[in-house]
């Protein structure tokens, strides 16, 4: 897998003209990398088609021009891919009441820590969080992840965190994207 590079990046009108096809393929892509645990949190495996999708909505619509700029956002979701052996993945904590949400995720602030992926041979590998995205006060409700799971490969998604105690098993379809999507860091930074 490799990074989005510059040459990618559509300006935000010709991008525009094309969004609604590219998003319909963008999601299903998404679909496949897309795993829900419990009422509350979604994990969203990243790739290069995930991440390029997201730095063009974020040209678009800020309507960014500025090379500089642009540089800045391809460098920023790209750092969400993680390097070999690891899964970068945005974990989303979906709450819709906003009263609701805010004291939940001041109540929820000792999340990291407890985000795992089961892999096989039934060993655990505890998500790193970002560390900007919680403070003494609350989570964001949108959280980036990675995990470095080497030569392993995952076959569940959990938590063990006591409000949102719960384990998801990869169904074969994300087995499978999320293992290409290794293989593939594997080999590009092996230099096949």
């Amino acid at each position: 897998m490799r990074a989005v590079r510059r040459s990618d990046v559509l300006d935000y009108e010709t991008y525009g003209e094309r969004r609604e096809t590219l998003r319909e393929m963008v999601m299903e892509v998404k679909r496949r990398r897309r795993v829900h645990l419990g009422r509350y949190l979604t994990f969203l495996f990243e790739n290069t088609t995930t991440v390029w999708y997201q730095i063009q909505e974020m040209v678009r619509a800020e309507r960014i021009v500025r090379e500089a700029d642009i540089q800045h956002e391809i460098d920023t979701y790209n750092a969400l891919l993680g390097g070999p052996g690891e899964l970068g993945c945005c974990l989303l904590i979906e709450i819709e009441d906003e009263g609701e949400r805010r004291r939940l995720l001041r109540a929820w602030r000792g999340l990291p820590g407890h985000v795992y992926l089961r892999c096989k041979g039934d060993l655990l590998v505890r998500a790193a969080f970002d560390p900007g995205q919680a403070d003494d006060e609350r989570l964001s409700s949108v959280q980036y992840l990675r995990f470095c799971v080497g030569t392993l490969r995952p076959i569940a998604v959990g938590c063990d965190f006591p409000a949102l105690a719960g384990e998801t098993a990869l169904n074969d379809e994300q087995r499978e994207a999320i293992d290409r999507d290794l293989e593939a860091r594997r080999l590009r930074h092996s230099g096949l």
